[in-house]
């Protein structure tokens, strides 16, 4: 049996003829990753913990089951030719087993033991000479007070695991804060936590970089984001900043995918600070929201490039089709039913590019789905994203 292109070639295990991905979580990510696999006659498998999500209608058979349960990711390995991910909050040492019974796996089950612990992420990136905040490891919390004596306030106090949107951080300002976030992060319970330094930065940035079997790299513009509640809500490209913070932060996110050993497309989100130097803030072991404008605007998107990678193809130009692009997330209003009001009016907005997500509920601040749009200008292709933005609620 051949193969689509040149790559991974089909299991002899599978009756199907096509080459087929097995992705670990349904939501937007997988469901964008699923539609960019089907315009290469590939076939998606899905795990899921719930019965409805976002990319089921797109899947070519899912499967129900814990997938922090070994036997569950065995039975979807056993289906495809190639396991990805969709979030970073799977176990790395259920990971393993897949690995350990012969089956394709990327990002590798190391790579996501390094990143899905986020001090051991940042102390990996501090290893390979790469700026990150100050940060401290706290058992106690009575070892808080290193860190004050160090940093002062205000500084952030982090979950090490399952944190994302700005869920699992608490930024503290004075030393009242303290009792109220250990308990809120867990830290009673025996919840790894660590404390961060505060970084008043002046832009937010993000690179996707995607990266290949082989080590071949592929990087897309540095991206401007601007959050709304600890949550993305819009993203310029390319970010306007200095041709050489542009080049100095597509740099330090090629040498933290590296670090790593990715393989895909990584999100590496980092704050410019007012002196001009770049800290690393994260890295995100998968295809990442600052990334959804290259849909539209980029001649191969992050999630066609995610999926080259993994298959061993080729990976494609993230050449910008306009000179600028802007994103808008849509972020639901309060708790309710998933089904977006003013959907039509949004579609009547010229340019711009419409996606709504597909999830059965939304709850105040979800992401719901975005809208794109392409420009001479920053303002000109926000303008237009906006416009249709405002015309869609949910809850």
């Amino acid at each position: 049996m051949q193969p689509l292109i040149e790559g991974v070639r089909p299991s002899p295990s599978k009756t199907r003829a096509a080459i087929t991905l097995g992705i670990i979580g349904g939501g937007q990510l997988a469901k964008m990753t699923a539609q960019a696999a089907a315009q290469f006659g590939c076939e998606v498998v899905i795990l899921e913990r719930q019965s409805e999500f976002p990319a089921g209608s797109l899947a070519t058979q899912t499967l129900l089951g814990d997938w922090d349960d070994p036997d569950s990711l065995l039975e979807l390995a056993a289906l495809v030719d190639v396991v990805t991910l969709e979030n970073e909050f799977v176990d790395a040492a259920a990971l393993a087993v897949l690995e350990q019974q012969g089956h394709t796996l990327w990002p590798s089950s190391a790579t996501m033991r390094l990143i899905q612990d986020k001090f051991i992420q940042k102390q990996t990136l501090a290893e390979a000479g790469l700026p990150v905040p100050g940060m401290r490891a706290v058992e106690r919390i009575e070892d808080v007070a290193a860190p004050v004596a160090e940093w002062g306030f205000p500084f952030l106090l982090k979950a090490r695991r399952n944190a994302y949107d700005g869920k699992g951080n608490a930024t503290l300002r004075f030393e009242a804060d303290l009792e109220a976030a250990w308990e809120k992060l867990g830290g009673h319970r025996g919840n790894p936590l660590f404390a961060e330094q505060f970084c008043p930065f002046t832009k937010e940035l993000a690179v996707i970089v995607t990266r290949g079997i082989h080590g071949e790299v592929t990087t897309y513009p540095v991206v401007e984001t601007v959050q709304r509640d600890h949550v993305c809500h819009v993203v310029s490209a390319p970010a306007s900043v200095a041709p050489e913070t542009a080049a100095r932060a597509a740099e330090l996110a090629r040498r933290a995918v590296a670090a790593v050993a990715a393989v895909g497309s990584f999100g590496v989100e980092m704050f410019l600070m007012p002196s001009g130097e770049i800290v690393i803030n994260e890295l995100a072991p998968r295809v990442h929201n600052s990334g959804h404008y290259t849909i539209e605007a980029c001649e191969c998107s992050q999630f066609e490039n995610h999926l080259r990678a993994v298959l061993g193809w080729p990976l494609g130009s993230p050449a910008l089709r306009a000179p600028a692009a802007v994103m808008v997330n849509l972020l639901a209003n309060a708790d309710g039913p998933g089904t977006p009001q003013g959907l039509a009016e949004a579609l009547r907005v010229p340019g711009a590019h419409v996606h709504i997500y597909g999830k059965a509920r939304s709850g105040k601040g979800r992401k719901m789905g975005h809208i794109t749009a392409l420009g001479a200008t920053h303002e000109e292709a926000l303008a237009v994203a906006q416009r249709a933005a405002d015309c869609i609620r949910f809850g």
